[in-house]
């Protein structure tokens, strides 16, 4: 039997509940969607006693199934005011199904200051007292867990959940114990510390019961050959998500110096086969792939060393090699890996941070390219001085407080790595997304299209949008659309012989309009408008130097997607 776990953390009781008919078929991102719509009052204070925090897992979750191991984590965002599912890889998702909880969710408020830490075991919960790592970093924090409880899985926060910056995120220990996976986006991390809790850790595995075996291991072969045969999970694996730098420089959208341009001049400096040739000279605890969750064959992951070939971050990864890069005129990885280390350990989300810092540097903080100096702004940050508090807000309260008008952000979340202004379908899903600027929501880097024209753009994005929504609900990685969205047959059959279900392809495809309807209709009743689905003046006025492009996809063509969704209660 499956269980939504209840921890209240006022009370600090913790109950077990039989999952509800209604919530059985559900998983990850509609789960999250569903529970918060039924049980939040939308207009509640995001880091209240009325929010709550959700983890859900995918409906493949600790089984065989390769990449079926993404977490879903959702609450009301404190950065975007609205909802908010913010999804990783690593083991704790597969650790969940494994002790038969579906969703574990945290409501209440602590009526005391005095973080806890969360056991999960075979024969229930309990609750241990946190003070003696209060505000110590995700690294050192992880390191104690492990030694007290070997090769257990952990969720944590950093000083900056705990301080409750609007940028905190929480951290996913990955197959070697790093806490490297990170549900980052959208501020998470500041409800899980509102809620006093500093971890979740799950001592042990267990297994996941196959409602007809034999029928999911036939499904499960077909499955995994269709996967080894693309040609993408080869690439990922030899350059993981690094391989999108130079394939979005030369399409003149990558950020650079706060979004000011669209081509970096040191690009072949942090590009992908700079990142390898380091990992590959370095030696020592590099890693050219590695797997961020169990039994999965795409291995995009990676260890980046020093000269020393010391681990300096595990992984470096796209999104932060632009943000923490390009963004800042950094073209050392070396320098941009020591930022993201120092990101994960305070527990802040590397891009919203790195969007931050673009922000700051445009207002003279720091020049831009100097990466002791952006460093510094970070040891702001975890300090939590007032110049480190606004940073830890995000990049748009950066703006705000330092009279800066080329502010990234959509829904007030920092833009990813992708120049809406260059490609346009990415706009769009940033301006659609009821997420806010989040590039996961609907990917259109890679479409076949004209990237710089208003045309086809809504279109593109509505698609991959749809796409999305059924992989997040499933667990399974974004890594495996290429190969496996072409076969939706093939996740039906590994759910239905994995719980013993007899769905349809109208179920499957319903769920992502479902999911979608719920996103949209809670921000609606948060009070979001049509208005809160667009660009500031800096990316509809302010041209690409390299394109000489604004984000000009009309506003009907934005309006159009969201009546699509819109929710019809």
């Amino acid at each position: 039997m499956e269980y939504l776990v209840r921890v209240d953390t006022g009370t600090q009781n913790i109950s077990y509940d039989p999952v509800p008919e209604a919530y059985q078929d559900l998983g990850g991102r509609i789960l999250t969607a569903r529970i918060l719509s039924d049980e939040l009052k939308p207009t509640c204070d995001p880091l209240g006693k009325h929010n709550k925090l959700v983890f859900a897992t995918g409906l493949l979750a600790g089984t065989a199934v390769s990449s079926s191991g993404r977490l879903s984590i959702g609450g009301k965002s404190p950065l975007t005011k609205g909802i908010k599912e913010s999804n990783s890889g690593g083991t704790l998702a597969a650790r969940l199904a494994q002790m038969q909880i579906k969703a574990l969710i945290l409501e209440g408020l602590p009526e005391n200051t005095a973080p806890f830490i969360l056991i999960i075991e075979p024969e229930g919960s309990r609750i241990i007292p946190a003070e003696a790592y209060q505000h110590l970093g995700v690294y050192a924090f992880t390191e104690a867990m492990l030694e007290q409880y070997p090769g257990a899985s952990l969720a944590c926060i950093g000083p900056a959940g705990e301080r409750l910056y609007n940028a905190a995120g929480v951290a996913i220990t990955d197959t070697d114990g790093c806490p490297s996976r990170y549900c980052g986006r959208g501020g998470l991390g500041a409800i899980m510390g509102a809620k006093g809790l500093k971890a979740v850790v799950i001592p042990e595995k267990g297994k996941v019961p196959l409602a007809r075996e034999q029928d999911f291991k036939e499904a499960l072969k077909r499955y995994t050959q269709t996967l080894k045969d693309a040609p993408g999970t080869q690439a990922y694996r030899d350059y993981g998500t690094a391989a999108m730098l130079d394939h979005v420089n030369g399409l003149k959208g990558l950020p650079t110096r706060n979004f000011s341009q669209g081509v970096f001049e040191q690009a072949e400096q942090i590009n992908a086969r700079a990142m390898v040739t380091n990992i590959s000279n370095r030696g020592g605890e590099g890693r050219l792939s590695h797997p961020c969750m169990p039994g999965c064959i795409i291995q995009c992951s990676n260890v980046y060393p020093g000269p020393d070939g010391k681990t300096l971050v595990a992984p470096l990864e796209y999104e932060n090699m632009v943000l923490l890069g390009s963004n800042l005129g950094i073209g050392d990885l070396d320098d941009i890996a020591r930022l993201n280390w120092h990101c994960n350990d305070i527990g802040v989300d590397a891009i919203e941070t790195g969007c931050a810092l673009g922000v700051a540097m445009e207002a003279g903080l720091a020049p831009f390219g100097d990466g002791r100096a952006a460093l510094d702004l970070l040891e702001e940050v975890r300090l939590g001085t007032p110049l480190g508090r606004v940073l830890g807000s995000g990049s748009g309260i950066t703006g705000s407080v330092f009279g800066v008008r080329n502010v990234p952000v959509v829904k007030n979340q920092g833009m990813p790595a992708y120049d809406p202004r260059a490609i346009k379908g990415m706009g769009v899903t940033y301006a659609t997304s009821a997420m806010g600027a989040d590039h996961t929501c609907g990917p259109t880097a890679r479409g076949e299209v004209d990237h710089t024209s208003p045309g086809d753009q809504a279109d593109l994005s509505l698609k991959m949008q749809k796409i999305v929504a059924m992989f997040d609900c499933t667990g399974l990685c974004l890594f495996c659309i290429g190969a496996v969205a072409p076969h939706p047959n093939l996740i039906l059959e590994l759910i239905n012989a994995c719980h013993g279900w007899d769905k349809d392809l109208d179920w499957l495809n319903s769920m992502y309009l479902e999911m979608m309807r719920l996103e949209h209709g809670f921000n609606a009743r948060a009070g979001f408008t049509k208005l809160d689905n667009r660009f500031n003046e800096a990316f509809t006025e302010r041209k690409l130097p390299e394109l000489g492009t604004v984000f000009d996809v009309p506003d009907e063509e934005l309006d159009r997607i969201l009546e699509f969704v819109e929710d019809k209660s």
